[in-house]
């Protein structure tokens, strides 16, 4: 069970976290769960609807839609896998990275020169430092 002080923190940093996601997406010209399809294409390679479905933990349905529409809109392309014939991969077409690159590049953009306009030099650093303790607290 954890302290009353581990709780308190948690629910603030809950909330504060929240309000910052919605405020970097408040940025983005395509829909989050299609970004975040990209995003996995992006770093992990060709992959098939039920692996995506799998990483991004949604039902291989849901999934097929969001391919479904993202090949209509040029942003991947499907090619055969190259040792089961039942089953096709998907991966980012050249439209796809660029659009993928401009979203992160208008979310870090925006997320910037927030930081810089509203941090002092020693809050930028601690924010550089809580940074690794957000990562360390979201692999676990």
């Amino acid at each position: 069970m954890p302290t009353s002080e581990a709780a308190a923190i948690a629910a603030e940093l809950r909330t504060a976290m929240g309000k910052l996601t919605r405020r970097v997406t408040h940025e983005d010209r395509i829909p989050l769960g299609q970004v975040a399809v990209l995003g996995a294409l992006d770093r992990n390679g060709a992959m098939t609807t039920s692996d995506l479905a799998a990483d991004q933990r949604v039902r291989p349905q849901s999934m097929a839609r969001a391919v479904g529409l993202l090949m209509e809109q040029g942003l991947i392309t499907r090619r055969a896998h190259p040792t089961d014939g039942r089953k096709s991969l998907v991966e980012l077409s050249d439209a796809g990275r660029t659009a993928l690159e401009a979203e992160r590049g208008r979310r870090v953009g925006w997320l910037a020169q927030a930081i810089e306009a509203e941090l002092t030099d020693e809050e930028r650093e601690l924010l550089a430092r809580s940074a690794t303790l957000l990562e360390r607290l979201a692999t676990r």
